[in-house]
């Protein structure tokens, strides 16, 4: 046998070409199940939500600390009062210590995500915190509440000086936003959120017109007159009136001269003795009025449309008002045609979505379009006016509307969420984009993905929650009974109390 033959000499001869065929095809396989593999596989950016920074108030083991919307602690919880968080957009928090509740003494400092101190040039740093109707709370987004010495200012959350530290305190006029009453000297006056002086430190009282800063502001002088500020710092209604109702549509207003209640328009000077007990609101020609305790239209002229004889009225929009009489509600117009027959425990309108949503004996709500026609009746779940989509359960499945009652998929109306609600034979799961099942269908109930890329899913009466990625991060645990809304960031989910909008574990 010769030295390096791969034969004898009796046997085939090996075909190297062949050989080098083969294995030349075999990797072209193994290449094309690899490219084939990955490009199934889906890419990071289909299965990772982008998630907007935010920073939210959270709680575990009696402390106080900050986590943010991936659910990572960016304060850990070592506070003894609850951190207030302005603008959740924004790494400055605001921690509250030496706190004596005996005497109603307390310390502030603002820290940012690093627990650093901000702003340690002054002695307080505050939020500065409102209230709306329903009692919900909110704080000015723009601005902080600084103070040194014994007088307050004004920065924003950069630190900058808005308003000088040269008032005895600002304090927000409450359920109106951008409205920040000064008092300097005894005196009040009236600055934006952003340090503008709107009304000089020369009042006795402010307050808001109406529920819209935009109308302007009831100013009280020392001598006990009421007169009218706008927003363009103008008087709008002179300040010789003995009160002034908190009305206002087309500059007209309704006011105290000489003991006798006036309706009067400051574009034509007019002036009309008002004729009812009450006037509750003006909306463009028309008032709400009132008489021995029942409401009616009247025309800012004083011409009676409507005698009053409803025990509400309150106006949605053009010449339309909900009406309540005999403990139900229903909608009229100015000529007193009943437009939504009255058998409704409840009836709202939603001007951002430009829907009447109303409440009977059923179990399902009645949805109403602008023109009061009934268009849809189910559960309703959401009706999200940033979106601009509504998610009712009809007949036990939870479906989604844009505001033209127009039928959506999920995968239409949440365009920034990377896994869908679906449901299947009676249990619920998630799909892509594509509605390839991310998630099997083994939950019970389940929410849609949230601005942070969580979803809460619900098993055997507890829940969990899972990742943007179909990963499961809280096995369901958490039976959540008193919580109005089920809600997760990473490990965190919200706490029962939702009005303070803070985290738990």
């Amino acid at each position: 046998m010769s030295k390096g033959k791969r034969y004898n000499g009796t046997g085939n001869k090996l075909n190297v070409k062949k050989v080098f065929a083969v294995v030349i095809a075999i990797l072209a396989i193994i290449m094309f199940i690899l490219i084939l593999v990955r490009l199934m596989k889906p890419t990071k950016s289909s299965t990772e939500k982008n998630i907007a920074m935010a920073y939210y108030a959270a709680f575990d083991n009696d402390k106080w600390g900050v986590i943010n919307s991936s659910g990572e602690t960016v304060i850990n919880p070592s506070y003894d009062e609850m951190i207030i968080i302005p603008n959740k957009e924004k790494p400055v928090f605001i921690v509250m210590y030496d706190v004596d509740y005996s005497n109603n003494t307390y310390k502030t400092k603002a820290i940012n995500e690093k627990n650093e101190q901000l702003f340690s040039g002054y002695e307080q740093v505050e939020a500065i915190q409102n209230y709306d109707k329903q009692n919900n709370l909110w704080y000015e987004k723009s601005c902080l509440r600084v103070k040194k010495g014994d007088k307050y200012g004004l920065i924003d959350f950069s630190g900058k000086v808005l308003l000088d530290c040269d008032y005895d305190s600002i304090e927000p006029i409450i359920g109106i936003n951008n409205s920040l009453v000064t008092v300097k000297d005894g005196k009040m006056g009236l600055v934006s959120a952003t340090g503008s002086a709107i009304i000089e430190n020369e009042y006795e009282q402010i307050t808001a017109l109406t529920s819209k800063y935009e109308d302007g502001y009831i100013v009280k002088s020392s001598e006990g007159k009421f007169g009218i500020i706008g927003t363009n710092k103008k008087m709008t209604l002179p300040i010789d009136y003995e009160e002034i109702k908190h009305v206002y549509s087309e500059n007209t207003y309704v006011a105290k001269e000489n003991g006798i209640w006036k309706i009067i328009n400051t574009t034509n000077n007019s002036s009309d003795d008002l004729k009812y007990d009450d006037v509750k609101s003006i909306d463009l020609t028309y008032m709400t009025v009132e008489k021995d305790g029942k409401y009616g239209i009247a025309l800012t002229t004083g011409e009676e449309k409507i005698a009053p004889q409803y025990d509400s009225l309150k106006n949605i929009y053009q010449n339309y008002y909900i009406a309540k009489k005999d403990n139900l509600y229903g909608v009229i117009d100015t000529d007193n045609a009943i437009k939504i027959d009255f058998k409704y425990k409840n009836l709202v309108y939603i001007k951002e979505a430009n829907i009447i949503e109303g409440d009977s004996e059923k179990i399902e709500t009645d949805l109403f379009d602008k023109n009061f026609s009934l268009k849809l009746s189910g559960i309703v779940s959401e009706i999200n006016t940033d979106k601009g989509y509504m998610k009712v359960r009809v007949n036990f499945d939870y479906k989604y509307y844009n505001f033209k009652f127009e039928e959506k998929k999920n995968t239409e109306i949440l365009t920034n969420n990377t896994l869908f609600l679906s449901k299947k034979d009676g249990k619920y799961g998630y799909v892509d984009k594509n509605n390839v099942v991310v998630v099997n269908y083994i939950y019970d109930d389940a929410t849609e993905q949230n601005d942070s890329g969580y979803v809460a899913v619900k098993k055997d009466g507890k829940w969990g929650t899972i990742n943007s990625k179909g990963e499961t991060v809280v096995e369901p645990s958490l039976e959540l009974i008193n919580n109005p809304i089920i809600d997760f960031i990473g490990k965190w989910h919200l706490a029962e109390d939702i009005n303070a909008n803070y985290y738990i574990k």
